[in-house]
């Protein structure tokens, strides 16, 4: 990444050691390892994505890693989260990654911090490092990544994964497109359900993780053919590749010929995100549920998951409609019993009260919270997923 010869740190006699595989590679070497070690990376997010492109990183030799969190270390995190262990639950995943990471390789040095990436702290987080990993799992922060390396000249490390499928990419706009010109604009929100909601094989982002990692790697050692103006697309299920050509787009806002982007913004409000308050007649908290279901015989309840996550659990007495049959069942339902749909956290639910609106069917709401808020506040013996 532009360093000259004088200014690459030498490497100890433990290092070569540790990293001796590397340097029978002709394409790495002493210098290439050399490069590794000056370079400075960023990860944002130490989840499912940043623990395995954290671990081979450190393992590689990178020598600063810059790690961005602020969230806490859950147990329904560590399938795939493997940078933190079942003691770490409870505490900061910052503390936990970096714990792990020394433990790992203590020549890599760790910049911690401990905050929500944001369009105020951003470009001076990022500034001072070569190339950024983002392991993040919502639109926002896509967008507000991409964004802030356009502004600073810094090629983006994505990767997405979505139960069985990911796809990785390169986004450098100073040779190829960024992550705009393949998405200007985000998805209506709770249109594409989280992880947290649509669930995630564990093992999937171990493989899009690593495959940031490499990336992150060529590109520090200025070695191979990136993934600039290339997007990789996985489907575990069948285990096939597909390699999309992405082209750089004139007209992109953010690093078009005429660029209407020059600063950060909003980005919740730009993707939708808390753009306007629920109403209180649209949702229904767990325990008001449970109280009308104890005083409104005629209260019809859908759980509109899939059986798969009924069997899991599900609250006696509603019904299954998998929200993808929601359409096509619609004359099963009647109109003038009160109704309200769930699902695991509220998304899903929302879309089928939509759909049984725009069919005439006036007295419906969502759970909010879905059938994980009625685990927590009401029945504790439905298990939590």
């Amino acid at each position: 990444m532009g360093y000259g010869q004088l200014q690459l740190p030498p490497l100890t006699r433990d290092e070569h050691i540790r990293y001796a595989r590397h340097l029978s590679l002709p394409e790495v070497g002493v210098d290439g390892q050399r490069r590794l070690k000056a370079g400075r990376v960023a990860l944002v997010d130490t989840g499912g994505l940043g623990s395995p492109a954290a671990l081979y990183l450190a393992a590689a030799g990178v020598g600063t890693l810059g790690l961005i969190d602020f969230d806490e270390v859950e147990e329904s995190n560590l399938h795939r989260q493997i940078i933190h262990g079942t003691g770490a639950i409870g505490t900061p995943k910052l503390a936990s990654a970096a714990n792990r990471l020394h433990d790992l390789n203590p020549h890599t040095q760790i910049e911690r911090f401990d905050v929500r990436l944001s369009a105020e702290n951003a470009l001076e987080i990022l500034e001072s490092f070569d190339i950024v990993v983002d392991g993040s799992d919502n639109f926002p922060t896509r967008y507000l990544v991409n964004d802030a390396c356009v502004l600073l000249g810094k090629p983006d490390v994505y990767g997405s994964i979505f139960r069985f499928e990911g796809q990785a990419s390169v986004f450098d706009a100073r040779q190829g497109p960024c992550y705009r010109c393949l998405f200007q604009e985000p998805p209506p929100p709770g249109m594409v359900p989280s992880c947290a909601e649509a669930g995630v094989l564990g093992a999937l982002p171990g493989i899009i993780g690593s495959i940031q990692a490499l990336e992150a790697i060529k590109l520090l050692l200025g070695i191979g053919e990136t993934l600039v103006g290339r997007l990789i697309l996985l489907d575990t299920l069948i285990f096939r590749w597909q390699e999309l050509t992405l082209r750089k787009d004139s007209e992109c806002p953010a690093c078009g010929t005429h660029p209407s982007i020059t600063e950060l913004i909003d980005y919740d409000a730009f993707c939708g995100v808390g753009a306007e308050p629920v109403s209180k007649t649209v949702e229904i908290s767990a325990t008001e549920l449970e109280q009308e279901i104890d005083t409104q015989s005629d209260l019809l309840v859908i759980d509109v998951r899939e059986s798969h996550e009924w069997e899991i659990g599900h609250i006696d007495g509603s019904i299954l409609v998998p929200l993808g049959q929601l359409p096509s069942r619609l004359d099963e339902l009647d109109s003038d019993r009160a109704i309200v749909t769930l699902c695991h956290r509220g998304i899903r639910s929302m879309h089928a009260l939509g759909i049984l609106r725009a069919a005439g069917y006036e007295n419906v709401r969502s759970l909010q919270g879905g059938i994980d808020a009625w685990s927590t506040q009401v029945d504790s013996s439905i298990p939590r997923y």
